[in-house]
């Protein structure tokens, strides 16, 4: 009888011990430790960046671009800066002297949204930030999010993702939940 108890012990504990393992940095849902300047506005989920920085809204290429898109958030440069302002729905670079980001091609899949002078009045700049949920939906357009694409490339010693504008309930959650960090 005594050798029958530890059998009974190995198969509770292969049963129920992978419901107790700690999520590793490899792990979906996995929140990314922010190492950029602030404010940055950045994906709650590190999906498959490999040195746990995140994902944060960013120009495209090196420094001003009018074009954007998901970026590793790096721990140097300000391209990546960027906060939001509730009272006029916009998303303003921190960076960039009046440049707001804006629908410039809705019917782009790989580059919708651009970095443009910022004009409270243009609907194409007025998002609003959902905060229980987490999305940033277009005023105009509610039923979308602001999404990035399933795939990531490298760029440089980091990697992208494009930046999409997306119907909120076919794309995934991990995609489309989105912090606002100004910072401590």
């Amino acid at each position: 009888m005594l050798r029958a108890r530890p059998a009974l012990l190995s198969v509770f504990l292969l049963a129920f011990l992978p419901a107790c393992v700690q999520v590793t940095d490899a792990d979906p849902g996995q929140a990314p430790v922010i190492l950029s300047q602030t404010p940055v506005i950045h994906l709650a989920d590190n999906l498959d960046e490999k040195d746990r920085l995140g994902w944060c809204i960013d120009t495209r290429g090196r420094g001003f671009s009018e074009q954007l898109h998901a970026h590793s958030c790096k721990p140097v440069g300000d391209d990546v800066r960027f906060r939001y302002n509730a009272a006029t729905g916009q998303i303003q670079s921190a960076a960039y002297s009046n440049k707001c980001a804006a629908i410039v091609a809705a019917g782009n899949a790989a580059i919708p949204f651009g970095l443009v002078d910022c004009d409270s009045r243009s609907v194409a700049q007025q998002f609003d930030y959902l905060q229980v949920t987490k999305e940033i939906r277009p005023r105009n357009l509610p039923e979308h999010c602001i999404t990035v694409s399933d795939v990531s490339r490298a760029a440089g010693p980091f990697s992208s993702r494009d930046l999409k504008l997306e119907l909120c309930s076919i794309s995934q959650p991990r995609h489309r939940q989105w912090i606002m960090f100004a910072g401590s």
